[in-house]
């Protein structure tokens, strides 16, 4: 129901490392000039649970790192250090302009695919103290204007349309049909965006968190829908995130609007995609978590909980800067140095987590949503997504199986997250929601003495005697 342990190696202090592999050695590979390890590349994208152990093991709580381009940065491994550097922010400042890398040329801002996630923005993400104070409360009063009854319903709608579009088959792939897709369907809508622009939008968010060449387009584009978004609120505010924030007293400028808008939009798809991804992957072939469902034992939110524990959907979260020289891990951090918490690593710290095969799902004091003054403020609303869509694709798919033997899933893994490529399963077809109870339903109330009667449509259901429109008001229902 865990993933395995890796075994820890015997630490070695930061100034006796281990010896150099030989010239030729696959693992040069994975080390900057100077045997610092990259965060990218072939051994980061292939097995970054095993790389943070081993780092760990050489290190302590606290590692030197590489960013893209082989930037310098500092990875938080302990789960006690990652909370100190979370909720210190005099020491640590979520601000990036504090970084030293500006001034020193180590980073081109023009062409570097690490400024969607470490460059500056007008957001609470990159603010502290009053400003960040100003800024997040517009953003919590944003979020908390929805009823979470009214959310579920609406996510109801959205998992039932797209199990519909494939339940016929007896067999789809979840991650491209399910799992990425019913999160963006649910934020553009609480955005105020429509459904249009959801493909588009899960495509460019993919992107950015890939950290490619192409990354600088996508955030352009993700900008520019949600320019066009906050154009179209000024002149028709709704009930929505965008409208709530232009109107919330603290006065955001457009520019703060469109930022926050993105930072909803981005951080609660990628995270609520791998998490709804991780959970269905632990479903599908542990036959001991999916028991543990079936019987009772854990009920599907507390299964969202473990697999956060040990699959979090950001494994790396960027970025806190020093505002001074200190100590941290045993480690001597200077002024201006970049910090990452590293939280996968943190979550499987042997300090909270001595035997990792132990059940956990009653415990929410994970990292999976950081920690301190800057907790992610929409993880209830993820958990709701999660919660809701899983339900609803295993009440109607209650046989789901996986399509391949679990040894051929893929993942791709970025220095931020690791993505499930695919989920191939298999499951008994049956038919789309909206035609399964055409038969028994009852005869619709009789018109009204003195109204016309509406002319009779050629629809399937107008067989079973009910008018058309009768059937237009069920089908709008069944939607919800």
């Amino acid at each position: 129901m865990t993933l395995p342990a890796h075994e820890h190696a015997p630490r070695h202090s930061p100034r006796h490392a281990a010896p150099a592999p030989p010239p030729g050695c696959p693992a040069h590979a994975a080390a900057g000039p100077d045997g610092t390890a990259r965060l990218y590349g072939p051994a980061a994208e292939t097995d970054p649970m095993s790389l943070y152990e081993e780092l760990r093991a050489l290190h302590g709580p606290v590692a030197p790192v590489l960013l893209d381009g082989d930037v310098r940065a500092w990875l938080v491994l302990g789960y006690t250090e990652n909370r100190d550097v979370a909720t210190r922010s005099t020491q640590f400042s979520r601000d990036p302009r504090v970084w030293h890398g500006w001034s020193t040329g180590e980073i081109d801002p023009a062409t570097s695919p690490l400024m969607p996630m470490i460059g500056w923005r007008p957001d609470c993400v990159c603010a502290d103290g009053e400003e960040h104070q100003r800024l997040r409360s517009a953003v919590t009063a944003s979020l908390d204007q929805f009823d979470h009854r009214g959310i579920r319903r609406r996510i109801n709608g959205f998992a039932h349309q797209l199990i519909d579009s494939f339940c016929e088959r007896g067999q789809a792939e979840l991650v491209d049909r399910f799992t990425e897709h019913l999160p963006m369907l649910t934020l553009i809508h609480l955005l105020g965006m429509s459904d249009e622009a959801a493909p588009r939008l899960v495509q460019a968010a993919r992107d950015l968190f890939k950290a490619t060449e192409t990354s600088l387009a996508s955030n352009a584009f993700v900008i520019a829908s949600l320019e066009q978004l906050v154009r179209d609120k000024r002149v028709a505010p709704g009930q929505d995130i965008a409208s709530a924030l232009l109107a919330h007293p603290a006065g955001l400028t457009d520019d703060e609007v469109v930022n926050h808008l993105r930072l909803v939009l981005l951080a609660g798809y990628e995270t609520t995609a791998n998490l709804m991804s991780n959970v269905l992957r632990m479903v599908v072939t542990d036959p001991r978590f999916r028991g543990s469902l079936a019987g009772g034992q854990m009920t599907l939110p507390e299964a969202v909980e473990q697999v956060l524990w040990d699959e979090p959907p950001l494994m790396v979260c960027p970025s806190r800067y020093a505002n001074g020289d200190t100590t941290i891990g045993g480690q001597q951090i200077r002024a201006g140095d970049m910090l990452l918490l590293g939280l996968a690593a943190g979550n499987v710290d042997q300090a909270v987590r001595p035997d990792p095969s132990a059940p956990v799902h009653h415990n929410r004091a994970h990292l999976s949503f950081s920690a301190g003054s800057h907790e992610c403020p929409g993880q209830d609303i993820g958990r709701i997504i999660a919660d809701t869509g899983i339900d609803i694709l295993l009440t109607r798919l209650p046989d789901i199986a996986l399509a391949v033997p679990e040894s051929e899933l893929t993942w791709r893994s970025s220095t931020w997250a690791r993505h499930l490529t695919a989920l191939p399963v298999t499951f008994a077809p049956r038919s789309p929601r909206t035609h399964q109870f055409a038969s028994p339903l009852p005869a619709p109330p009789p018109q009204q003495t003195g109204m016309p009667e509406e002319a009779p449509e050629t629809e399937p259901s107008a067989a079973n005697g009910a008018p058309a429109s009768w059937w237009a008001r069920l089908r709008a229902l069944l939607r919800w």
